[in-house]
């Protein structure tokens, strides 16, 4: 079973409140009762102001830290037994200040760790016993009452403290339990993703093959049976349509429902490295581009990699490298395409940390961009200042 943490827990401002209000209640109204029992006192015929005023700084110190009974119970209780056990000692049999001894004995049993409220309970007993006695005057009738108000106190307490600690426990396994129902139902969406993707990957793979297939066919006989060659594209036709929708449809049902749908722009490529050079123009960085090679067609995902490493380059060059100019080299070759971004910034003199050194996602993006294609990719900073970044795609899968 749980311990009560009474000393660590957030206490609601509507705990406060109310207990703050039960100190003042009580504080009021064992003041109120003080003055009439001290003038009955008989105390030479009258009540020494130095006595008077020790009489309420006793009944203040035993009523108002009621207010923090919830956080500190043990504290409070003994503030309470030991303060009647001096003002007993001092005037008289403090009887009005029995209530709150009750609401402290109460508070510690619901509030307290076990042992604390049973050493509180026996803390309380015997201040009853010593006050009893300290006048000279038992009656055991009355203590034998005492005692057993205390006790009910007590008792009240740890059962109103067990149901507070059962409700708190229920409410945290019911948490618990919601979040890995949670948690049930993501991972049965990421499996059902997954088993989705499974099929996407035999639907498009086995349209490729046939596609693969009809197209070798058609170029076979081609020049032997030119009445095949419009079968075959007439197979092929039909084959990637229906792969298209399948692959369509499967991938409505793997989206997100937070991702944006699909846009109908084209894929970006080399080809679009001005709209890129714009952007980071308005930024305040000059590039050069300069081009090895004869521009030809690249298929369509090493054409959009190589588009986005030159971006992400420029990028970190415009946010670390400071004043600094840039050159872009792409090179086309007859089995690989290459780009190289090179700047003249403060690209060495900068921290690890800061993603140009291979630490950032955009560096991050790059090496699973360059992976994907068998190519390979060099960062770091130049010898004579700056940052370079440089990367290899074959054209071919699996071409080093």
């Amino acid at each position: 079973m749980k311990e009560r943490a009474s000393g660590s827990r957030r206490l609601p401002v509507s705990a406060w409140v109310f207990d703050s209000a039960l100190a003042l209640v009580a504080a009021g109204l064992a003041t109120a009762l003080l003055v009439p029992m001290l003038v009955s006192a008989p105390v030479g015929g009258g009540v020494p102001v130095g006595m008077l005023a020790v009489g309420y700084a006793l009944v203040l110190l035993h009523t108002l830290p009621l207010a923090a009974r919830r956080r500190f119970p043990g504290t409070v209780l003994a503030l309470c037994v030991a303060t009647g056990l001096a003002f007993a000692a001092l005037f008289m049999m403090p009887v009005f200040l029995g209530p709150a001894i009750l609401v402290a004995v109460y508070s510690v049993a619901a509030y307290g760790d076990w042992w604390v409220s049973l050493a509180g309970l026996v803390v309380a007993e015997v201040g009853l016993v010593a006050v009893q006695l300290t006048r000279g005057r038992f009656e055991r009738s009355t203590f034998l009452l005492f005692l057993g108000v205390v006790a009910v106190a007590w008792v009240l307490g740890r059962f109103v403290g067990d149901r507070q600690l059962y409700a708190a426990q229920l409410e945290e396994r019911t948490a618990e339990l919601e979040q890995a129902r949670e948690e049930l139902a993501r991972r049965a969406v990421v499996e059902e993703r997954l088993r989705l993707a499974r099929e996407l990957h035999d639907v498009v793979a086995h349209a490729m093959s046939v596609i693969a297939v009809q197209s070798g066919v058609g170029a076979h006989v081609a020049a032997s049976r030119p009445e095949e060659v419009g079968k075959a594209l007439a197979a092929i036709e039909a084959t990637s349509r229906a792969a298209l929708t399948e692959l369509r449809r499967l991938l409505g049902v793997l989206r997100q429902d937070s991702e944006p749908q699909a846009s109908l722009t084209p894929v970006p490529g080399l080809a679009n490295l001005d709209s890129v050079l714009t952007e980071v123009g308005k930024a305040g960085l000059a590039v050069r581009v300069r081009v090895e090679g004869t521009p030809s067609s690249l298929p369509a995902g090493v054409d959009l990699s190589a588009y986005r490493i030159v971006q992400e380059a420029l990028t970190n060059v415009v946010k670390h490298a400071g004043p600094a100019h840039a050159q872009v080299v792409v090179g086309y070759r007859d089995q690989e395409v290459t780009v190289e971004v090179i700047d003249d910034g403060r690209g060495a003199a900068t921290p690890v940390g800061d993603g140009r050194m291979g630490t950032g996602h955009g560096l991050i993006g790059m090496r699973e961009r360059v992976a994907a294609f068998g190519g390979e990719l060099e960062v770091g900073p130049r010898p004579g200042g700056g940052f370079r970044v440089a990367a290899r795609l074959p054209l071919a899968p699996g071409r080093r």
